[in-house]
């Protein structure tokens, strides 16, 4: 199994004339991603990669049925409308790789999926993987990498950090293990799919024997997560590195969602949740793996 995405899972691609969603779309189809429409107002009756494009999602869905998730290229400005769009025609999970949206248009679209039953990955997302079932957004690369460096198996993985979410499942499959799903949480200080809701996801997933987490100082997502075990929402193996324990206090680190301030946000804070919760903290990316091999094993 695997969570949120599968080689079953209906896609579309919103801006997918685009340069970016013209070359993530020929990723994700020769990946395997059932991609079965995109969405670009006023292109409609082109085609991409051999996949015809519509005016809007309703149209997408009039012509190919139902979708159950959807990928949106589309500029920071029109993001919240066409997410809007997405959830109104019924789809549950959108993938928002768009970085710098404003907080306000987030938290507006957060809120909007919350009540309308969907999951949003993101914004600044670089996508989510299920090895050798199907992959959204950017994550992979492109089909050589993605299907050499992400390898099928029991762990599954969080990253914090776009550049490093290759890192973990490079470590896990050089030991011999690989991951059921990986997926990068996002950049913006205000996210859709938060840490805590993911491990419950992987909870709930018979494949995901545990999950390594490559985490960073500033915000609470650590925290939540830290809070989800302690209150027995996920109960397997969890292996966390946090980066950036070396960063003062208000310094930004990595990206807008990484700072630590007022003393919220500390490494040694995160240590200390997640340590007390039951989880494993690390101190380096190499640890992660064979902790996890030592685990599972037990």
């Amino acid at each position: 199994m695997s969570i949120l995405l599968d080689e079953n899972t209906k896609v579309i691609v919103q801006g997918m004339t685009g340069r970016e969603g013209s070359l993530r779309t020929a990723f994700m189809k020769g990946y395997g991603t059932k991609v079965v429409a995109g969405v670009t107002p006023g292109r409609g009756g082109e085609e991409v990669q051999g996949i015809p494009v519509f005016d809007t999602v309703q149209e997408a869905i009039k012509h190919k049925g139902e979708v159950d998730a959807t990928v949106t290229f589309i500029p920071g400005p029109a993001l919240k409308n066409a997410v809007y769009e997405a959830i109104d025609s019924g789809i549950k999970f959108i993938v928002s790789p768009v970085e710098r949206i404003p907080v306000h248009d987030v938290i507006a679209m957060v809120q909007y999926a919350l009540k309308n039953g969907a999951k949003l990955l993101g914004p600044g997302s670089l996508g989510i993987i299920s090895p050798g079932k199907a992959a959204m957004g950017w994550l992979g690369g492109n089909t050589e990498w993605a299907r050499t460096l992400f390898q099928p198996g029991p762990v599954g993985v969080i990253s914090r950090s776009g550049g490093q979410s290759g890192t973990v499942p490079w470590a896990l499959r050089e030991a011999g293990l690989g991951i059921s799903t990986a997926l990068h949480i996002g950049t913006e200080p205000v996210l859709g799919l938060s840490m805590a809701e993911v491990l419950e996801l992987f909870e709930k997933d018979e494949q995901t024997k545990a999950v390594a987490v490559f985490g960073e100082i500033g915000g609470t997502l650590e925290e939540e997560a830290a809070e989800a075990v302690a209150q027995g929402k996920y109960t397997k193996p969890l292996v966390v590195f946090i980066a950036g324990a070396w960063a003062p206090e208000g310094m930004r680190f990595s990206h807008a969602s990484s700072i630590v301030e007022r003393g919220k946000g500390t490494a040694q804070g995160k240590i200390e949740a997640l340590t007390k919760a039951g989880a494993h903290v690390v101190d380096s990316p190499e640890e992660i793996a064979p902790l996890i091999k030592k685990l599972i094993n037990q």
